[in-house]
């Protein structure tokens, strides 16, 4: 016999984003992880939690994150919106980092992933 699909069944999506859940992330990897996004302290995860993708996740984009305040600090027309789309940035960051995910940042995250420390 033939299966029929059932229209009310739902399809599986696969999720192109990583999702760890707040259970598989340490409280004390997501206080290391939010360093990242505090201009040099991404150095911090960077370096203390090789072994944690998550802190690495986001050390890599704070890195990025870091050259982006850098770049924005020489730009004399757009300096108040280059340091306003920094701040937004920052605050999704955190925003990750405390509900367990990783989500790349928009327009610099896919930069980010290509780092490979």
């Amino acid at each position: 016999m033939e299966e029929k699909n059932n229209p009310t069944e739902k399809k599986k999506v696969k999720k192109l984003k990583v999702d760890l859940g707040e259970d598989n992330v340490s409280k004390e990897e997501k206080n290391v992880a939010a360093l990242a996004y505090l201009f040099i302290l991404f150095l911090v995860p960077l370096l203390t939690k090789k072994d944690s993708k998550f802190a690495q996740f986001h050390a890599k984009q704070g890195l990025i994150l870091t050259i982006c305040w850098f770049i924005a600090s020489f730009t004399f027309i757009l300096v108040p919106l280059a340091y306003l789309f920094c701040l937004v940035l920052m605050v999704i960051g955190f925003m990750n980092v405390m509900s367990g995910k990783m989500d790349p940042l928009p327009v610099i995250g896919k930069l980010a992933e290509k780092f490979d420390f």
